[in-house]
């Protein structure tokens, strides 16, 4: 079976809107989702598709254009279940831009388990669980807005909400009062600074205020490389902090084991270029004793599902992870919806990513919101 074509497919699904406006975190607000599809077809008749996501500067249309102009041409003739080859040949061909290799990477995945007949979490080991508990962020507002949103989401069975944090040292102190006051004590409560605070000794300050509430973690306090003034953080603080931005490859992992900055992981198949080096990174983690979590950009259906595959095959998943990412859209682009329930989420049992494309709203997606053609 040899690959025969790459395309792709500019889509823009709607964000939920919390608090009644759009809703914000430290990286900025976030009306629409821009990400981008991968269709791959083969001279067997499999097509295997794929997604591009990003929440960075770097979106679907510039990552697509990587795809369509770099990564295609380059691929075509490539056998789909030689994996590890397509990877070092993307690799060869554009430097970093794990993004768009993810979403090829998950096409070529797509393809061989429809091939084999088998789920792609069979391709990985098979189960570890059945199915992956849940946590859900509070996106910026009033304090009180978020410890209401918060308690909406346990009543609907999500066991951890995330809190994110960044706008000032007070409101997210109150916050996470709130919030956890909300919630109880049978609920974990975590904070995702999303790299907002600006020094160690800002980043300490503020987390030995929350403590007294009892989060369970605290998210990427500082920028990624920032990982001495990380490791210090973790040293003078007495929760555990977990990394996210700082681990896009699993050579960032080596980088943070080796340098003490942190004491779980959150591992991406977006940032890491794709399922083979996320799995990696869980097996570098699982050898120096950090537990890994599966974050969110957060992506539509397939990327979603991608996510799910990996964390239903990977024994070192620890704490309650994002691979819920289609929640925060108004809608979502499959024919079959995940399944998600009691903040758990569930693998599709079909073959390959075992999900297929509404092409009515794919089509619909295809411009973004509040545009007209």
């Amino acid at each position: 079976m040899k690959i025969t074509s790459i395309r792709t497919e500019v889509v823009y699904g709607r964000r939920k809107r919390a608090h009644g406006r759009v809703a914000a975190t430290a990286l900025g607000p976030s009306d629409v989702s821009e990400h981008a599809l991968v269709f791959m077809e083969t001279d067997a008749g499999i097509e295997g598709i794929g997604e591009i996501s990003s929440v960075f500067s770097r979106r679907g249309r510039l990552l697509a254009r990587d795809v369509d102009e770099v990564l295609a041409p380059a691929l075509i003739g490539f056998d789909p279940f030689d994996i590890t080859r397509i990877n070092a040949a993307m690799d060869r061909v554009l430097w970093s831009t794990e993004l768009a290799k993810a979403g090829v990477e998950m096409a070529v995945w797509d393809i061989v388990g429809k091939a084999l007949k088998v789920p792609v979490y069979k391709l990985l080991g098979g189960k570890v669980r059945e199915s992956i508990p849940l946590s859900y962020s509070i996106p910026f507002g009033e304090p009180e807005e978020m410890a209401a949103f918060a308690a909406k989401r346990a009543k609907e069975g999500f066991r951890t909400v995330k809190v994110k944090v960044g706008q000032s040292a007070d409101r997210d102190v109150a916050a996470v009062k709130l919030v956890r006051e909300a919630v109880g004590s049978a609920h974990r409560v975590r904070v995702d600074a999303n790299m907002a605070w600006r020094t160690a000794k800002e980043a300490i300050a503020i987390i030995r205020r929350m403590e007294q509430y009892e989060p369970e973690l605290i998210e990427q306090p500082l920028p990624p490389r920032e990982l001495d003034a990380l490791a210090e953080i973790r040293r003078n603080i007495g929760i555990p902090l977990m990394v996210d931005e700082s681990v896009w490859h699993p050579r960032d992992a080596m980088e943070v084991i080796r340098r003490g900055a942190a004491d779980i992981v959150n591992v991406y198949v977006t940032e890491s270029g794709g399922i083979q080096n996320a799995a990696k990174t869980f097996t570098l983690c699982e050898q120096a004793g950090l537990p890994c979590m599966i974050g969110s950009m957060p992506e539509f259906g397939v990327g979603t599902a991608a996510q799910i595959h990996l964390g239903i095959a990977m024994a070192n998943l620890g704490p309650d992870s994002d691979t819920c990412g289609s929640l925060y859209h108004e809608a979502d682009l499959l024919k079959t919806p995940l399944r998600f329930e009691k903040g758990h989420a569930y693998p599709p049992e079909g073959p390959g990513l075992g999900v297929e494309l509404d092409m009515a709203v794919v089509e619909r997606w295809r411009t973004p919101p509040g545009d007209t053609e």
